[in-house]
């Protein structure tokens, strides 16, 4: 499903209207059915309900909305923030309401008294910080013990998920035609709660250019290998493992075994001689080498193998991070950077575009931010943004970790993933994901499809751990055993078209 910005959805909007002759009437009212639909599925029976609307297009749907739920027979209220609209389409639908009988308030702290608030005051309107009065009735809304947003929570950026001023906490969110990018990235995904795509009558196809995409199941299943009867262990492929030091060997073990669990066909892990020992026979599945930083050492190495993940657990002396950005330059194969290795990298980004081979990185948003020579913040300010520079800087396709990870690719293409959960944020579980990643490209995975479906399986393995261990005290070795499960239950996912106008996209 693509994600659309702001100008894209104002884009697939005018030219719906203006070149396919849709009428604006028309898609305001079906915007406004979907809505109430959605309402009328969640509000207690007798709730009265506040369906608060700002004087544009977004306060246009509210109107159709609370004339909906009338019919329904509910008790909806509006109540106007920011006066009558003066023309066009809302005032139509305001007209319509008030015909049937509807009724009108201004805005006020009678509205924290509904047991349902509906916000309808901004949507993706919102040009600056919501201040003043306007934050006032936005207080007033957040009290209310369900609120149902339109399009998009009021206050919050379409494009960057973040509020800066203040902005409407919505337990569900009805975005229309399409989603957008600010409700399904951090921060804003935690302001918009559950998401519902509502169909109004704009054609799908008019979103086919948007450069963002949302990796769900249905997106995911496609990509999950498939064997055939003949398939072996030289078939599916041989990763490397570059991973390890002494006090480290943890994120060694379970960057290899996660390899493993994603289907490589053979697994070598290389790794300081210092901790060899502690390694060797650890995972019976993975085969073992000691690591030497002659280069001709690490071309025998690299004989045969079709991926490499280099980072985990590594040394941080200058000498590994001198070894490492020479190496690029030999590394012929899909080639993994996490942890360590993206910190070595740091020092030198250009080496990244010198690569031999393709690259994945999978940042933190503090190595993120360390490659591209800014601050944290600024990185979690703008996921999207920041995934997708570092992506255009290093050539390479880059996995931004965190909540709702996004991955970018240096063509400008984004995926914001889907799975996962709060119980991921423990050490270790990158390391999973890196040997995932290395897992995939060594079966053959197109790194942009590798990256997408191994983000997608790592959050789902987190997601059933949550389920049977517990989001607290999960561990990263946890996701280990669930890798299989996850992938095989993909590969067996089908997804149908949905029947109905509106259709959840799961948190």
């Amino acid at each position: 499903m693509r994600v659309l910005t702001t100008a894209e959805m104002r884009a697939a909007d005018r030219k719906a209207i203006d070149e396919l002759g849709i009428p604006a009437a028309l898609l305001m009212e079906h915007a406004g059915r979907a809505v109430a639909e959605v309402v009328l599925a969640k509000a207690a029976p007798g709730a009265r309900i506040a369906v608060v609307c700002g004087s544009g297009n977004n306060g246009g749907d509210g109107f159709a909305c609370a004339r909906w739920l009338r019919e329904h027979g509910r008790d909806a209220r509006v109540y106007l923030a920011r006066g009558r609209p003066a023309g066009g389409e809302a005032a139509l639908h305001l007209g319509l309401y008030e015909k049937l009988g509807g009724e009108l308030a201004s805005a006020g702290a009678e509205i924290a008294a509904a047991g349902v608030v509906v916000d309808a005051l901004l949507g993706t309107g919102v040009e600056r910080p919501i201040v003043g009065d306007m934050a006032d009735v936005v207080a007033w809304m957040n009290a209310a013990p369900l609120r149902v947003a339109v399009d998009v929570p009021s206050g919050l950026s379409v494009d960057t998920g973040r509020a800066a001023g203040a902005a409407v906490r919505a337990h569900a969110t009805v975005t229309l035609a399409f989603p957008k990018v600010g409700i399904l990235t951090w921060p804003g995904c935690e302001l918009a709660g559950e998401v519902w795509v509502a169909d109004i009558g704009i054609p799908r196809a008019l979103g086919d250019g948007a450069r963002v995409e949302w990796t769900d199941a249905g997106a995911a299943a496609p990509l999950v290998p498939r064997r055939g009867p003949g398939d072996h262990k030289g078939t599916n492929g041989h990763a490397l493992v570059i991973a390890g030091s002494p006090g480290k060997t943890g994120a060694a073990l379970l960057a290899a075994e996660a390899a493993v669990r994603g289907g490589a066909g053979l697994t070598t892990l290389a790794t300081d001689p210092a901790c060899f020992e502690a390694v060797q026979g650890r995972v019976r599945e993975v085969m073992t080498a000691p690591l030497d930083v002659d280069d001709g050492a690490l071309a025998a190495l690299l004989a045969g193998k079709r991926a490499v993940v280099w980072g985990p657990g590594m040394p941080t002396a200058p000498e590994a991070g001198a070894f490492l950005r020479r190496s690029l330059a030999r590394l012929g194969v899909p080639t993994v950077l996490d942890a360590d290795g993206l910190n070595h990298l740091a020092a030198d980004v250009a080496a990244a575009r010198a690569a031999a081979g393709a690259l994945v990185l999978t940042p933190h948003p503090g190595e993120a931010a360390r490659l591209l020579g800014r601050g944290t913040a600024d990185v979690q300010a703008d996921r999207l943004a920041a995934a997708r520079a570092l992506a255009a800087a290093t050539g390479a396709v880059v996995v931004l970790k965190g909540a709702r990870s996004v991955v970018a690719a240096p063509d400008g293409r984004a995926a914001i993933n889907a799975s996962g959960n709060p119980g991921l944020g423990t050490g270790g579980t990158g390391d999973v994901l890196a040997g995932l990643l290395g897992a995939l490209l060594a079966q053959g995975l197109a790194p942009w499809d590798a990256a997408r479906l191994g983000v997608y399986l790592h959050g789902m393995a987190g997601d059933l751990a949550a389920t049977e261990v517990g989001r607290i005290g999960m561990s990263a070795g946890d996701l280990l055993p669930r890798i299989p499960r996850s992938a095989d239950k993909l590969a067996k996912t089908r997804v149908n078209p949905s029947t109905g106008p509106v259709y959840l996209l799961p948190q």
